[in-house]
């Protein structure tokens, strides 16, 4: 009997996920993740869980190790807490401070999920290693989950073909309202348990309060790029993104102000009004970091450049440094520091780090 090592995170995917593996006839091993400390990693300012009698990690573990109970399954434990923190929240803050938009999820699969874990599921004797993504494997190749309005692909991009292969999804040909009725025919704990939100393994904080421990909210002018009026005060670069409208706390304009562009040496946000301000739009992109799980290197191809954005029609061009210059018809809050992903019909290529936006071929000055 072949024997997969799951990720239990004691969340309902993971739950069927190993339900699942069971019904195909391999023999499951559960592995819990603990990677985030409060107490050490000095979470105090927005944290809405200090006060509760057991830390949100704590019952993740405990409703992970009910469900292993209750399928008939082992559970492990392992700390990757320094792990997390070298190679995913340094990162998080490090582009932070540069005023871009990271995407930490990304990395977590890249560094822990698929690399960390591998390594302790091999330990415990892995013939194949499992998490509840949607997402599928077929012929080795990535493909989007049959829910695609669940699809995780984008989150898995930057995994290379050597850390996905032996890798199953059992969710891959189901949908999340069959993955609750699974877990309520079962009676398990997580049956009705909501899906965590936030930043991944941390969980849901006030975002601004988490930041102040630490990084220094230096506060600054809010400039309408189109005229250079000064309209207010931002609280912190770092707290904004491209494309925002909500929580800019200025008024007296004819239409709804958006975030268009920052401006770290003098420490400005510009914003513009309407939704459809030509300073939202770009037509290119360079893109970094590159990673392909294939061995295809489309010239076209579709590019999602956030998680809930749709696909959009992109030409590639193979730059010398090894970054991807991506051209497209004219997109809104293109925003670097956030992932752009390549894909062929329901194939998931890989992608890379938004580096640097264009418009006529010219770098948007306004965006980092």
């Amino acid at each position: 009997m072949e024997k997969v090592v799951i990720g239990m995170s004691g969340g309902v995917d993971s739950s069927v996920a190993a339900i699942l593996l069971k019904e195909q006839g391999y023999e499951v091993i559960g592995l819990f993740m603990r990677n985030w400390d409060s107490s050490i990693n000095q979470d105090i300012l927005g944290n809405p869980t200090l006060d509760q009698a057991i830390c949100p990690q704590e019952q993740d573990y405990n409703d992970a190790l009910a469900v292993c109970q209750k399928i008939g399954i082992p559970l492990h434990r392992v700390d990757f807490i320094k792990e997390y923190w070298d190679d995913v929240f340094t990162y998080f803050l490090e582009e932070l401070k540069k005023g871009r938009t990271p995407n930490p999820d990304i990395m977590c699969n890249k560094y822990i999920k698929f690399d960390r874990f591998v390594k302790e599921a091999k330990r415990l004797g892995a013939t194949y290693i499992a998490t509840g993504h949607y997402a599928k494997m077929e012929n080795g190749r990535l493909m989007r989950s049959f829910d695609q309005n669940k699809d995780q692909t984008y989150f898995l991009s930057q995994l290379s073909k050597e850390q996905l292969a032996n890798v199953l999804f059992p969710l891959g040909d189901i949908t999340k309202e069959q993955v609750r009725n699974i877990a309520k025919q079962y009676d398990l704990v997580t049956a009705t348990k909501k899906d965590s939100t936030g930043i991944c393994f941390i969980g849901e904080r006030n975002f601004k309060n988490f930041l102040k421990n630490y990084l220094p909210s230096i506060k600054g002018k809010i400039v309408n790029i189109e005229t250079n009026e000064v309209l207010g005060e931002h609280i912190g670069l770092m707290y904004y993104t491209i494309g925002q409208r909500k929580g800019l706390h200025v008024g007296g304009t004819e239409d709804k102000l958006f975030v268009v562009g920052k401006n770290l040496q003098d420490n400005i946000l510009y914003v513009a009004e309407g939704e459809d301000n030509l300073y939202l739009y770009s037509d290119a992109a360079i893109i970094e970091s590159v990673n392909f799980n294939c061995e295809d290197r489309p010239i076209h191809c579709t590019a999602k450049f956030r998680y809930r954005a749709p696909d959009y029609p992109v030409t590639l061009t193979y730059l010398e440094d090894g970054n991807i210059l991506v051209e497209y018809e004219p997109i809104k809050a293109v925003t670097p520091g956030q992932a752009c992903v390549f894909y062929q019909d329901q194939y998931c290529l890989g992608g890379g780090i938004i580096k640097e936006v264009r418009k006529n071929k010219e770098k948007l000055w306004y965006l980092l």
